[in-house]
């Protein structure tokens, strides 16, 4: 698992958690701020895994 992979899965949960709360508490600022970090380190996870999966191939012989 590479940096932005972590980073991009951190955000995603802190996202959840954020989204939660507004939910919990009704806040839709909250929510939706929550439900666009989710999203945002979604998107980070996967430049992560395109990343990865180009070092691999750069790295077959």
């Amino acid at each position: 698992m590479n940096e932005e992979q972590v980073k991009g899965k951190l955000k995603e949960a802190a996202g959840k958690v954020q989204k939660n709360v507004g939910e919990a508490t009704g806040n839709r600022e909250q929510e939706a701020k929550g439900t666009a970090r989710e999203q945002e380190g979604k998107v980070q996870k996967k430049v992560g895994d395109v990343e990865q999966g180009v070092e691999k191939i750069i790295q077959k012989p």
